[in-house]
């Protein structure tokens, strides 16, 4: 099993909380660190747009992304919501281990 982090962008703190808990839960995300206070600036329906954002970082295998991405689309506020996936080539192997036993095998 590959580590995939996933990144993804929420319209509030509590969005991001719901989100992130909905993921552990499901064991779809051995973690999910939450990020406060992000400014975006991005084009939206032919204009450019501002606003605040949280970040989520959901750190899964990569068997789990697609339920991963799926669970995330059921509770997000956008229509199309920010989720990139950063395939991860290394890390601690006490980490690894521990995340891969906390998420189930898809």
């Amino acid at each position: 099993m590959s580590v995939t982090l996933v990144y993804v962008t929420a319209s509030s703190k509590a969005e991001a909380m719901e989100i992130g808990k909905k993921l552990v839960e499901a064991k779809l995300a051995a973690c999910v660190n939450i990020i406060e206070r992000m400014h975006s600036i991005y084009w939206w329906k032919g204009k450019m747009e501002e606003s605040e954002e949280v970040v989520l970082i959901a750190k899964t295998t990569a068997e789990a992304v697609e339920g991963l991405m799926e669970a995330v689309r059921e509770s997000h506020s956008y229509s199309v919501p920010c989720m990139l996936t950063i395939p991860v080539t290394g890390g601690s192997k006490e980490y690894l281990d521990w995340l891969h036993r906390n998420v189930k095998n898809c």
